[in-house]
């Protein structure tokens, strides 16, 4: 199984955020340098975390983003489930373009599910506090430019 690369830029953001000291807000364009990827699809991506309550966005010149609360009650299974457009690992998963002949006998959707509710299931354990090594040299030096 393979996160769209808008559930993975959303995770981005929000890590990103989760390490901007408490008020300082963070603009888009800032997050896209860091990262090197295109501000334009992070404009969709802020803006479906702060539709569904992950983060705050303030418009205007002194504007920018923050989350919405502590990185530790941002849970990621629950993010993955609100960016993820579905959870499709199979054609036989899409019941309305589902083409396969074999799906009435064939036990691999049921496999396949098991799988995709214990990805989940685990997902469901960490919050975005969880998603960087405490304590590590890189994350020192992302803190420093975070900080400027």
């Amino acid at each position: 199984m393979q996160l769209t690369q808008y559930t993975d830029y959303s995770m981005r953001v929000l890590i990103y955020l989760s390490q901007k000291p408490e008020g300082k807000l963070a603009t888009i364009s800032e997050i896209a340098d860091f990262y090197g990827i295109s501000r334009n699809h992070l404009v969709k991506v802020v803006h479906n975390l702060s539709m569904n309550g992950f983060i705050l966005t303030l418009r205007g010149k002194h504007g920018g983003m923050q989350l919405a609360r502590p990185a530790a009650e941002i849970n990621i299974g629950e993010v993955v489930r609100k960016t993820e457009p579905n959870f499709h690992i199979a054609e036989c998963f899409d019941k309305t373009n589902n083409t396969c002949v074999i799906t009435p006998i064939c036990s691999l959707k049921s496999m396949l599910f098991e799988a995709r509710t214990n990805f989940l299931q685990t997902l469901d354990r960490y919050t975005v506090a969880n998603a960087l090594v405490p304590e590590h040299e890189l994350l020192e030096k992302i803190n420093i430019k975070l900080l400027k």
